[in-house]
């Protein structure tokens, strides 16, 4: 029978740097470099400042994090700061304002996009961002609140920035489909818009949801739209889906201003929502361009002017996808600046179509690629 020794059981921790009197911090064993590669993978800004406070080393890397991920708290409603001033009243309110005044019961009530007050304890240094995030417990059972400005202060070397609200703007019945994506310089470059007044997920009755699909965009209404279309309001309600997500996507807009022109590094900034239904796109083309370009912003509401339109729709009474997701009365719908399309390139735009069935994930990228094949309608609208 063999038995074992005491130190084979339990071996001596000097060998491993533990012992009394060694000392040794093995993550000053890793260089800078793969701690930073570590730090760009949590991405997370709350994360990110938990970091900070475990050493003096982790305190000096953290800011030179390239990529980081801001997940807003809250955006604060009307609702919210009733008790504030008639000053801060005046400067909070107009873009939800805007929205119930022209929708009424279409857009839920949109968290103010004015001046930023926590929801519960208002910081007074806080910046005029409505967005908050909450960062440290302030001793009284409550949680200070910063906006995104101020959270991201003390990074220095930010080239990837998502930004991600709570939820979308826009409040749409169960069953609707609403998404959209837009492309901003100092103004917007263009925008696409999906939308369906149902989304269904029938099961399968041959498994063949290919061919159902070519089917279902194939010339049996040869892309046309119905005289019902127009009568029924369908074409009413899709024209207040565009102007509801151009309006929340130049107010986001809007809001970024102070990060970009404090961030000269960022060449990605993303800002979306935990519900997929807007995002807000700037590259490092478009964010130098509205670095050195004056912001045509609306005096009247927090956000930035909507240029003169042109759009391009298209619709499907029934579109099933190869997945066997069924929309119906799909909507396509194209945006750019009239300025941006002169007659020289109309033929060009008219081609390539590749920046507006590749503008969602799956499955509507797929959604977005059968209807750019179907008959093509022709709409201006003017600034707003």
């Amino acid at each position: 029978m063999c038995s074992l020794r005491a130190d084979q059981i339990y071996p001596d921790p000097d060998a491993f740097g533990f012992g009394i009197g060694i000392g040794i911090d093995h993550f000053d064993r890793l260089p800078d470099s793969l701690l930073l590669l570590v730090f760009n993978k949590i991405a997370d800004v709350k994360a990110l400042g938990r970091c900070c406070v475990v050493s003096r080393r982790f305190h000096t890397l953290v800011p030179q994090v390239e990529n980081v991920v801001v997940r807003v708290d809250c955006v604060i409603s009307d609702d919210d700061s009733s008790s504030s001033s008639a000053a801060s009243d005046k400067s909070r309110g107009p873009f939800w304002n805007l929205l119930r005044l022209v929708f009424g019961g279409i857009a839920k009530p949109i968290q103010t996009l004015g001046q930023f007050l926590g929801p519960k304890r208002a910081s007074s240094s806080s910046s005029s961002s409505p967005l908050a995030v909450g960062s440290e417990d302030d001793g009284d059972g409550g949680v200070t609140h910063h906006s995104p400005t101020q959270v991201l202060k003390n990074f220095n070397e930010i080239r990837l920035l998502r930004i991600e609200l709570p939820s979308g703007e826009l409040g749409i019945e169960d069953g609707v489909l609403l998404k959209w994506r837009a492309d901003y310089g100092s103004t917007l470059d263009n925008c696409v818009i999906l939308g369906a007044s149902s989304v269904s997920h029938p099961k399968s009755q041959d498994g063949n949801r290919v061919d159902a699909a070519a089917a279902s965009c194939g010339s049996d209404d040869n892309g046309s739209i119905p005289d019902s279309f127009y009568t029924n309001g369908g074409l009413k309600l899709r024209v207040v889906w565009t102007i509801s997500s151009l309006i929340a996507a130049s107010a986001r807009h809007y809001l970024l201003q102070p990060i970009i022109s404090e961030h000269r590094t960022l060449d990605h900034l993303v800002l979306t929502d935990a519900d997929g239904q807007g995002v807000l796109y700037m590259n490092r083309d478009q964010l130098e361009e509205l670095r050195v370009k004056p912001l045509s912003a609306s005096s009247a509401s927090k956000r930035t002017l909507v240029p003169a339109l042109n759009m391009r729709l298209w619709y499907a009474p029934h579109l099933e996808l190869p997945d066997g997701v069924v929309l119906k009365g799909a909507t396509l719908v194209a945006i750019r600046p009239s300025e941006q399309s002169p007659a020289t390139s109309a033929k060009k735009e008219a081609s390539d179509l590749s920046w507006v069935s590749t503008a969602f994930e799956e499955p509507y990228r797929t959604a977005a690629t059968m209807l750019v094949k179907r008959r093509t309608y022709c709409l201006e609208m003017n600034s707003f």
